[in-house]
């Protein structure tokens, strides 16, 4: 060993993410003594398998063909000892690797590992915070049916579309916290969140509707309230596509802002729906009452001319 060895500068393992689209593999010789490039060879090996070479004699590169990316980190930095690998994530496996340095008569090995590091690719507490707020928006809607079914008279057929629509969404939102909130798998959780923002864009059109259903023309009441969960909407599609450009994202509190706004309009709509519908449930019941004993006399009436014909 002794003078003819090279020494290296230890890492025993690299961390990859699956934010990581490169990876670097350091190496790093401490004692050269030519600091010439065209006197040095590297080798990096996997498993006894040469993956890449530079024979700096003759400038020139091999690459194997599982990682066609491979490359010196930097070509005027190995005469200074620095041998590191850069290669593409996708291209290197998980594993035990060795950086073989040869300058003229002296040579040198060092090994790093290789370890991908599964993570969520959000906090955890901003998504539980997502999570409950589109559990809120849907039992706020699911409300404002249920008021619509109970307070007012309404055709059956249009309560069915929205109670359908509701549904969907229902559905899409459970999908949502199922892939959003598990970690470990970072393209699962963004998928996740594009099922918690797109979707809601079927909010705007079941309040519309809702509106529609109840008052027949939608009052201006009711176009601020859309407007209102309009910009929530806006907002939370902002935050995700800011989300997903960073990798690890620090933005969930973007979409947080929107939601929460889509959630205060939806408990708004929930209240001037049962306001709504208990006005005109008022307005009915006088009319109602005028009605009924005017339907029994006439009935009577009708009676007694058969009898008279008879």
């Amino acid at each position: 060993m002794g003078s003819a060895q090279l020494v290296f500068s230890p890492v025993d393992f690299v961390e990859r993410d699956a934010c990581n689209t490169t990876v670097v593999l350091p190496c790093h010789v401490v004692n050269l003594k030519e600091h010439n490039d065209s006197n040095m060879f590297v080798a990096w090996k996997k498993q006894g398998i040469v993956l890449f070479s530079f024979d700096g004699a003759q400038q020139r590169v091999y690459r194997h063909e599982t990682v066609p990316s491979a490359n010196l980190l930097s070509q005027q930095d190995l005469s200074k000892g620095t041998a590191s690998l850069k290669l593409k994530s996708s291209e290197a496996e998980d594993g035990n690797y060795s950086c073989e340095v040869t300058e003229l008569n002296r040579e040198g090995e060092t090994k790093v590992d290789l370890r991908t590091v599964t993570g969520r690719q959000f906090d955890f507490m901003e998504s539980v915070v997502i999570s409950v707020l589109l559990f809120l928006i849907v039992v706020f809607y699911w409300a404002q049916i249920g008021v619509i079914a109970l307070k007012c008279e309404t055709v059956h057929k249009n309560k069915t579309y929205v109670a359908v629509g509701c549904a969907i969404f229902t559905v899409l939102a459970v999908i949502a916290v199922v892939l959003f909130i598990q970690g470990g798998n970072i393209t699962i959780n963004k998928v996740g969140l594009g099922f918690v923002v797109l979707p809601a864009v079927i909010l705007m059109v079941l309040q519309y509707y809702i509106f529609k259903i109840v008052l027949v023309d939608v009052t201006r009441k009711g176009y601020i309230l859309i407007g209102l969960q309009s910009f929530g909407f806006v907002v939370a599609l902002v935050g995700f596509a800011l989300c997903i450009s960073a990798c690890p994202s620090e933005l969930l509190s973007v979409v947080i802002a929107g939601l929460a706004v889509m959630a205060f309009e939806d408990l708004l709509a929930l209240l001037y729906m049962y306001t709504s519908c208990s006005r005109m449930k008022d307005h009915q019941t006088p009319r109602k009452a005028v009605e009924e004993p005017l339907n029994e006399l006439k009935t009577e009436t009708e009676s007694t001319a058969e009898m008279n014909d008879g």
